[in-house]
């Protein structure tokens, strides 16, 4: 197995740990989940801060959310195309914010074990600029219809979807199911005609 094949092979392993464990994690749950010695952990990767560092980028990656966000078929009705956007995003934001929760509860500081490999990930600005291209992507059969650009409709359409994913803490518990959201986006909270 070349290096960067065991690499990626123990982020593997170890991510889902990173879900139950935060970074708390330790180096021999992570061999025993990749099925390695203890020490091939430290061959792969410098420290186990360089290892979760390199977890949280495949975590924070958008590409099975893209994948289906591209497969949603152009001809279908606008609201139908946009109800399946909400759902790849909102997985999204579930995965991101539950792993992040976990590891701020475990005192972690993604900021303090900035590492070489780093720099070749795109970082959490970027793959939400992708999602935003993608769900903009999805507009674009009905742009002459729209009373905005297709990347401004998708970045309002992601702002609401992100504020109806927050609960608690002064944002209470009520939450708009999919089609409900898109309903209210493409035609306002008023009932009746305007």
């Amino acid at each position: 197995m070349s290096p960067e094949d065991r690499r990626e092979a123990i982020v593997q392993a170890t991510t889902p740990l990173l879900y139950q464990h935060g970074a708390n994690v330790t180096t021999s749950q992570i061999a025993r989940a990749a099925g390695i010695a203890e020490g091939t952990v430290f061959r792969a990767f410098k420290d186990k801060q360089e290892l979760i560092s390199a977890c949280v980028h495949t975590a924070l990656a958008a590409d099975a959310e893209l994948d289906l966000i591209e497969r949603i078929e152009p001809a279908r009705p606008l609201p139908e195309r946009l109800s399946w956007a909400i759902s790849a995003v909102s997985g999204y934001l579930e995965r991101v914010w539950a792993l992040a929760s976990v590891l701020r509860d475990s005192g972690y500081h993604p900021h303090d074990d900035r590492h070489e490999h780093d720099q070749e990930r795109p970082g959490p600005e970027q793959q939400m600029q992708r999602i935003s291209r993608g769900v903009a992507a999805l507009f674009e059969p009905d742009a002459d219809r729209l009373r905005v650009d297709p990347a401004l409709a998708a970045r309002l359409l992601l702002g609401l979807v992100f504020t109806n994913r927050m609960q608690g803490k002064g944002f209470g518990e009520a939450q708009a199911e999919n089609d409900q959201l898109v309903e209210l986006f493409l035609h306002g909270v008023l009932r009746g005609d305007r």
